[in-house]
């Protein structure tokens, strides 16, 4: 099996080691909003010394496919997401469903095989789209990473007391930059 690109395993590495700092945590991550424009009257406060930027006007807290411009695994809860630097955020999704039915989704929807880029934990990793060093942090893809391996419980939902309890499986959702084009097919429903 032929290696994945350099940056296919830099942007693996970076969402495994996201991950695995989030877990290590005594108590689940809780995730940053996206920040609100101040309301009328009101000051705006300081900003922090790397903030992450606002959403378009119009866009959801909650991304949905139609902003993120690729699939969501149906069952999936939005986690969170997160300034990757260069104008790019990735995206955070949990599910109870298993990590292999969640590829096996991927693998259908995105008419691709992707990469086994971590073995332990089962990492898969589908590059769809052309990654731009100049321009960008990570390479648009969706990545799943299996929480159950192990013998782990499972991600802890960031929601304290919220349902489920721990997450199977994350997905990582990183968009292809807006004016780049899809180089990959998918399925249209």
């Amino acid at each position: 099996m032929a290696r994945p690109p350099t940056a296919t395993l830099v942007a693996a590495a970076v969402f495994a080691l996201v991950m695995v700092a989030s877990t290590a945590r005594t108590q689940p991550p809780v995730p940053k909003p996206f920040p609100k424009p101040p309301s009328q009257g009101q000051t705006v406060p300081p900003k922090s010394p790397s903030p992450a930027p606002a959403p378009a006007a119009g866009q959801p807290v909650t991304p949905d496919e139609a902003t993120l411009g690729l699939p969501i695994y149906p069952t999936a809860k939005f986690l969170a997401s997160y300034d990757a630097g260069r104008g790019q955020r990735y995206f955070l999704f949990g599910t109870t469903a298993g990590f292999a039915e969640v590829v096996a989704y991927y693998k259908t929807l995105l008419k691709q095989k992707g990469d086994l880029v971590f073995e332990e934990p089962p990492t898969h990793m589908f590059e769809v789209g052309r990654f731009r060093e100049e321009t960008m942090a990570f390479p648009p893809s969706v990545t799943v990473k299996d929480y159950t391996w192990g013998g782990s419980e499972g991600y802890p939902n960031p929601k304290l007391g919220g349902e489920p309890a721990r997450y199977r499986t994350v997905i990582q959702i990183v968009p292809i930059p807006a004016g780049e084009g899809q180089q990959t097919r998918r399925q249209q429903h």
